[in-house]
């Protein structure tokens, strides 16, 4: 990776960019610590301060975690990826089951263009009702609950919390020009570019806590930390190579076809998805306990003792069989091998010793199942390695390498370097992938 960098600095055309996407990053970090007007920085930091160490194990953990430590801070940039991330989600799953937004989908180009405008309007719309309940929370006190101290210079001003609510609306509309702008003129993909920046900037003083309390767990944390990276950089790396090849056909007076390729199907083929849903799911019992603190429902109590906190032995077989189901299930939805062996079918392409059509997709399926299964197991174990440190070692809800953060930490960095790879192959640099 280091290598690839260095040789990219040296061509004037990727060093540009490269400038230019380390340029929008340090500007996306300045709005992540920027304040947003009518908060009281002094009372903040105090809260802040005092929370740190729980942050993740409330309701707002994910948001927390995708937005660089800027939530509990109310910059401008408070919201983060997290309600593109959200909306693209959405967007995914209305796709299958609204048939406009299918046919959109089928259209190429043009198609996928219009969906992007529907994310970004959705975006807006979702950043609108987070940043409202944010506002809320500090304005009652909640988002911090056990800090005294007002967040806010003004909380029974209407205009100034209005105010608020369309500044950290309007950060989030940033980000996404930022991210645009970074995939049009940088490196990479500049959402994931973004949401990569947002993970690593916590990395420093998560490190720095651990190494102060115990230098011991922190070697730990550190080996562990090693060889998590190795684990998923391997498994992020295997696929399932399906050979395809394509008949000699004559189009006017020329022959296409005869050619070999491959189908990629990989061991992790649903990505960091089903990680993010289950999280999102489990958030709701923290949510129904935080509302109904003082009910004698046996059913309220039974969820506070077993679903709300992640040290149970409930919580994390729940949390386990979600991401195994959600795995399954996005997988379903993102990859159609009936459609698959239909164009394959239509354009002339075979799989060897399988008939095209019925028989292909059929075997597409099988494949895809039993490998989905490595994959789904992966997931879960990864993303248990600071659940299970919380409960076993009574380490921080902060444990840096969580299986979230590493799974968006290695899949960025591992396409972004092949995307660097790839410029400079075009670029005719021999020896470069020896």
């Amino acid at each position: 990776m280091l290598t690839a960098f260095t040789r990219a600095f040296r061509t004037p055309d990727l060093r540009k960019k490269l400038l230019f996407t380390l340029g929008i990053i340090a500007l996306f970090r300045l709005g992540s610590v920027l304040p947003t007007p009518g908060v009281h920085v002094e009372n903040l930091a105090a809260c802040f301060d005092q929370a740190r160490s729980g942050e993740t194990g409330n309701i707002y953990g994910m948001v927390q975690l995708f937005s660089g430590g800027a939530l509990l801070k109310l910059s401008v940039f408070a919201l983060g990826i997290m309600p593109y991330i959200t909306a693209s989600i959405i967007l995914q799953l209305l796709v299958v089951v609204i048939p406009r937004l299918e046919a959109l989908k089928k259209e190429g180009q043009a198609g996928q263009t219009k969906i992007t405008q529907y994310t970004r309007y959705l975006t807006i719309g979702l950043a609108v009702l987070q940043s409202t309940a944010f506002i809320a929370l500090a304005r009652t006190g909640q988002l911090f609950p056990n800090c005294q101290q007002d967040v806010l210079l003004d909380p029974d001003n209407i205009f100034g919390i209005v105010t608020m609510v369309v500044i950290m609306t309007a950060g989030t509309s940033v980000i996404m020009w930022l991210g645009e702008l970074i995939t049009d003129r940088g490196v990479g993909n500049g959402m994931s570019i973004l949401i990569f920046t947002q993970i690593v900037a916590v990395f420093p003083s998560e490190l720095a806590n651990i190494f102060q309390a115990n230098k011991f767990t922190f070697a730990i944390v550190m080996v562990v930390g090693v060889f998590m990276i190795a684990a998923v950089v391997f498994v992020e790396q295997g696929q399932r190579r399906i050979p395809v090849q394509y008949a000699k056909r004559m189009v006017g007076r020329r022959m296409y076809g005869g050619t070999s390729t491959y189908i990629p199907l990989k061991v992790n083929q649903a990505g960091i998805i089903p990680v993010i849903f289950a999280s999102s799911l489990l958030y709701l019992p923290q949510l129904i306990t935080s509302l109904f603190q003082t009910s004698d429902n046996v059913v309220i109590q039974w969820v506070s003792q077993n679903l709300a906190t992640g040290d149970t032995p409930i919580y994390m077989a729940t949390f386990f069989l979600l991401i195994v189901f959600f795995t399954y299930f996005y997988v379903s939805i993102t990859f159609n091998p009936t459609e698959v062996a239909d164009n394959m079918k239509k354009y002339g392409g075979f799989i060897p010793g399988i008939r095209p059509g019925r028989p292909t997709a059929e075997y597409l399926n099988f494949v895809l199942t039993r490998l989905t299964a490595p994959g789904a197991l992966y997931l879960g174990l990864i993303s248990m390695v600071p659940i299970v440190a919380l409960a076993v070692a009574g380490a921080s809800q902060n444990f840096p390498f969580g299986g979230t953060s590493i799974l968006i930490m290695v899949g960025v960095g591992l396409d972004t370097v092949k995307q660097i790879e790839s410029q400079l192959q075009q670029r005719n640099y021999e020896g470069f992938l020896r």
